[in-house]
Formats: C-alpha cells, structure tokens, sequence
C-alpha cells in the first residue's frame, strides 16, 4: 500500500529520507499513517532540527494521549455511541477515528494544520470509516454531545481551552500526558492509564501516564 502522495512529499521536505507507512497501533485495530520508527534511529542534522521545531510533523505521530483515549472508547463505546462527536486538535485523527468505529452518529475531525486534517482523511480511510473535517473550532455551532480532546494541554497557554470545549459540546473528555495538576472546577479526572507515543520516542516514564479528564456542560 503506497503512502498518500501529498503527506509523504510533506514528510520528505521535513526529513529526506523519512517514509510514511501503514502500521496498527498497539492494543487497537486501527491503522494510521505514520513515520517510519527507523526513521527515528538516526541524528538530525541542524537545518532538520530547526524544521522540525519550526514545522513539527504531529500528524504522522500516534502520541500516547491519543492511544490511551483510542483504547478507553473502544472498551467503553458508550461514550460515543449515536453521539454527534468533535475531535478537537485532531492530529493523525485517531480519537476521531475510534469514535467512528464505536458507533458515533457523526464524527467531525477539527485541526488548524491542513496536513494533520489530509493524514484524518487518509487515516479515515484506511480505517473505512467516514469522518466529516474542520479548521475552525470556534466556527463550529454548539451543537455536539462530545469533544474529545487528546494532547492539546502540552502548553499551559492552552489551558483556557477547557471552557471553550463546553461552549460547542455537551460533554467533553481530554486526555493528557503533560499538564499532571491541572485544576479544573468542571473537569474531574477519570482515570490514570498507561500509554506511548507511536513510534515509541523514549519518551521519559512521566509523560506516559496519561491522565483523562471528563466535564459536563453545568445546566
């Protein structure tokens, strides 16, 4: 199966020799398109430093938030099940697409990055679910049951996020690696799971344990 030709172009202007493929996360039964992990193996030079920090490529990463949250809806598809659903700062799309798999009524994948929503599509795909796509949350009507939300707190500037979340959605749950004491009157920690980033970056201990927060919209 060849790799989406715009995504690999994309991924090969960043890395030259980086590859994208199709590989199933662990503990699931949805594949993404991802960079290839002996693509990881190497040193990068400084002019790819500096693009990878200019530009990082979030999309053709699985980040251990996103697998935690993929994981905890397959097992609980209650949560989604003919539910209208938003996956805010959707990335490679995985949230979205295990929403999808468990039964949502409607799945829209939300990003600001044009790649990250072209790797939903593709990833959308490959799955055989069908996803609908936005670059504007804030143009979005308050009209879901579900946000999702995975890996968007790694900067503690985003934390006023959480308010908007309610503002266009019932309900929202978020998943996060980053921010361990974050304090919320709304949001009331679920559980503390077990994740990784795929490919697996080495990342230290700290950043997988995965937090998941649950808030209702007050009535």
């Amino acid at each position: 199966m060849r790799p989406p030709e715009a995504l690999q172009q994309a991924l090969s202007e960043l890395l030259g020799d980086a590859r994208l493929v199709a590989e199933t996360l662990p503990g699931t039964d949805i594949a993404l398109w991802l960079i290839d992990a002996s693509n990881m193996d190497r040193a990068f030079n400084p002019e790819e430093t500096r693009r990878i920090l200019e530009e990082p490529p979030y999309w053709c990463f699985c980040w251990a938030s996103g697998l935690v949250l993929a994981r905890w809806l397959a097992e609980r598809p209650e949560w989604v099940r003919d539910k209208r659903v938003l996956d805010f700062g959707a990335g490679s799309g995985v949230a979205a697409i295990a929403a999808a798999k468990a039964g949502a009524a409607e799945v829209v994948a939300c990003d600001l990055d044009p790649l990250a929503l072209a790797a939903c599509r593709a990833n959308a795909e490959i799955n055989g679910v069908t996803l609908s796509y936005s670059d504007d949350f804030f143009a979005e009507a308050d009209r879901y049951d579900l946000i999702l939300v995975a890996d968007v707190l790694y900067d503690r500037a985003n934390l006023p996020l959480l308010d908007h979340f309610l503002s266009r959605g019932r309900q929202a749950l978020v998943a996060d690696s980053r921010v361990k004491d974050f304090r919320h009157p709304l949001y009331q920690r679920l559980a503390l799971l077990d994740g990784c980033t795929w490919p697996d970056l080495a990342e230290p201990a700290e950043f997988r344990e995965v937090s998941l927060y649950h808030a209702r919209r007050p009535t």
